[in-house]
């Protein structure tokens, strides 16, 4: 299963840390780009940053499930072009 991780802070970096721990391939996902190091670091196997449509499109409906951990407002439609046929936001 491919599990993308919203939100690259405390709780999203758990998120990582668990998914790969049960064996998931990780897509970490944040606005921006000056996260990627530290979600790679916690395990996450690809970065997207959701504000870059080409960044988006390079992942486009690899996602099985996506865990949005951001606590902000904002535009959850955003990631679904993330999303597999069938795949849930949570």
């Amino acid at each position: 299963m491919t599990i993308g991780i919203v939100g690259i802070g405390g709780l999203g970096t758990m998120g990582i840390k668990l998914a790969k721990a049960l064996g998931h391939k990780v897509i970490a996902i944040s606005t921006s780009a000056n996260k990627k190091e530290l979600a790679l670091q916690k395990g996450a196997d690809e970065f997207v940053v959701s504000t870059d449509p080409a960044s988006v499109e390079s992942q486009k409906s690899t996602c099985n499930l996506i865990l949005n951990t951001v606590s902000a407002a904002h535009e959850v439609a955003a990631y679904l072009p993330l999303l597999r046929y069938n795949g849930t936001i949570v």
